[in-house]
């Protein structure tokens, strides 16, 4: 004759299952002992140093994550392929790391082009971006319900640095950009900040992507008795534009927006050549003590990246993963990337001082931005 098992034994007896039934949640990218995250950045070519400061901060802040345990017990992975700056690898890339490498979610995406690419393949998977180094209007409307921005729109800083060159008193503003999504959208934005002060550019020239080739340009812009000239370039052209334009006597102000990569036109341009510069930023001076997050990953870098500079780049990969684990620590111990983009819109997000929120109807999670200027020695002011 049977018995009915204890009520405490079937307890037990149904806990011991729900356990060993653990390493079967099934969902691409977690384990019961990791997640595996995916991130397509350049990380060879004339933006390679991006790319690797970029890769370096996400991975010395899941380096300090998984010494203190994890996120729910489990460790992070993070897969980093090189795209180059080329639109065409960066897809083919996002393609593989959710079929191939089954990663969970992307995060620290490189560059307007490249990432508005990706755009249909997000929609098609289902998996979530976090992250991107792109503020263009282009990837924030319509809102694109898998992508979350951690950085500014370059409508904010076009809107800061026109604001601070016309309270010096200079109206006579020229624009130079490259002929690609990050240049065209720091163009516009540059253009729609001088009409609220009634002004236009008084000369616009276009450089080449990936291309140094300025000649046209500096033509363009000489004799326009441009006060100052906004650049929506990276380091390399910018050196070369600045270069040639002092070279024929001009000298205006010349100010860059945040992707430039402040310590990479340093090293490019020279120390002395570059003071005066002033740079559009959008992550916190890297080399202070005033936010705690700033502290935090100076500390982080002494420990899992010694002798590595610290660096804008490498501060917004760290804060890019940050945002990523407190988002997975609310999706629970059952994550799935429904609940991970839930929780990315469950509130605000306080990562030591530098604050996110996504608001109903937006993907932008920060307006921060600040103008540095590059002293003597190279040093950048804050």
């Amino acid at each position: 004759m049977s018995h009915p098992l204890p009520t405490v034994f079937r307890l037990l007896l149904a806990a011991f299952c729900a356990m060993a039934a653990w390493p079967a949640f099934s969902v691409d990218g977690i384990t019961a002992s990791q997640i595996t995250l995916g991130m397509s950045t350049p990380l060879s070519g004339p933006t390679g140093a991006y790319g690797q400061q970029m890769r370096e901060g996400v991975e010395v802040y899941f380096a300090k994550t998984n010494a203190a345990g994890g996120v729910q017990g489990r460790k992070l992975q993070l897969v980093a392929l090189d795209d180059g700056y080329e639109v065409d690898r960066a897809v083919s890339n996002t393609k593989r790391l959710i079929e191939q490498e089954r990663v969970f979610a992307l995060l620290g995406f490189y560059g307007t082009a490249s990432t508005t690419a990706v755009l249909p393949v997000l929609d098609q998977t289902g998996v979530p971006l976090v992250g991107t180094v792109s503020g263009a209007e282009v990837l924030r409307s319509p809102v694109n319900r898998h992508m979350f921005h951690l950085r500014a729109s370059y409508g904010d800083e076009t809107a800061a640095v026109v604001k601070n060159l016309v309270t010096v008193g200079v109206r006579r503003i020229a624009v130079v950009y490259q002929d690609d999504g990050f240049g065209q959208a720091g163009l516009l934005g540059v253009k729609a900040a001088l009409q609220e002060y009634q002004l236009q550019p008084v000369a616009v020239a276009s450089l080449p992507r990936n291309s140094v080739e300025v000649a046209p340009a500096v033509a363009a812009i000489a004799g326009s008795e441009a006060q100052a000239v906004v650049m929506a370039t990276l380091y390399r052209p910018t050196a070369a534009f600045i270069r040639q334009m002092r070279h024929q006597g001009e000298k205006p102000y010349f100010v860059a927006l945040s992707p430039v990569g402040t310590d990479q036109l340093v090293a490019e341009l020279g120390a002395e050549d570059s003071r005066g510069i002033q740079v559009a930023q959008v992550i916190p001076y890297p080399w202070a003590d005033k936010l705690d997050v700033v502290r935090e990953y100076k500390r982080a870098m002494a420990a899992h990246a010694k002798g590595s500079p610290l660096s804008y780049y490498g501060l917004e990969g760290y804060l890019n993963a940050k945002l990523m684990v407190s988002a997975l620590e609310r999706a629970g111990p059952l994550p799935t990337r429904e609940k991970l983009i839930a929780a990315l819109r469950s509130g605000p997000f306080d990562l030591g001082g530098y604050r996110i929120a996504y608001l109903p109807g937006s993907n932008s999670g920060s307006a921060y931005v600040e103008i540095s200027v590059i002293g003597a020695g190279g040093r950048i002011l804050n």
